[in-house]
C-alpha cells in the first residue's frame, strides 16, 4: 500500500497475439534513489492466470526510479510449443512454417520515475515481435 513517503507498483501482461493474459512470466522489481544511484533488486514474482503480479515487494522510502524486468523468453517458448501442437492437431502447416525460429525480445526492461505517495500500474502489451507499455490506473 502506498503511504505519503513511498510509492507502490503493480503490473500485468496481455499477450496481444492471442488476446489473453500472459501467465507464468517472471518479473523482477528493482529500485534506486536517484539517477546516479545503484539499482537494488527488491524481489520478484510471476504473473498469475490473469497476467497480474499481485505480490510485488514494497518500494523503500526514497525511491525515485523503478525498473521492472520481464523474462518473456520462457513464456514465448511455452506458448510456441502449445501453438505448434494445436496447429499439428488441426493440420495447419502455415502456422508451423511461419512461427519463426526464436524469440525476438527475450526480456523486456521498463524503467520509470516515481514520486512518494503515488501508485504506478504498468501494463505490458506483448507480442512475439513487439511490445508497448504505459502508465495505467
Amino acid at each position: 500500500m502506498s503511504t505519503s513517503t513511498t510509492a507502490s507498483v503493480s503490473t500485468h501482461i496481455l499477450d496481444t497475439s492471442v488476446g489473453r493474459p500472459a501467465a507464468g512470466v517472471a518479473v523482477q522489481l528493482s529500485a534506486r534513489s536517484g539517477r546516479d544511484a545503484d539499482w537494488k533488486a527488491l524481489g520478484g514474482s510471476a504473473t498469475d492466470a490473469d497476467g497480474r503480479c499481485k505480490d510485488l515487494p514494497d518500494l523503500p522510502e526514497g525511491t525515485t526510479h523503478v525498473r521492472l524486468d520481464f523474462a518473456v523468453e520462457a513464456y514465448f517458448e511455452r506458448t510456441a510449443e502449445s501453438a505448434k501442437k494445436q496447429a499439428d492437431a488441426q493440420q495447419d502447416a502455415p502456422a508451423n512454417r511461419d512461427s519463426g525460429t526464436g524469440v525476438f525480445f527475450p526480456e523486456v526492461a521498463i524503467t520509470f520515475a516515481v514520486v512518494p505517495g503515488e501508485h504506478y500500474h504498468v501494463p505490458l502489451l506483448l507480442n512475439p515481435f513487439g511490445y508497448s507499455v504505459y502508465r495505467g490506473s
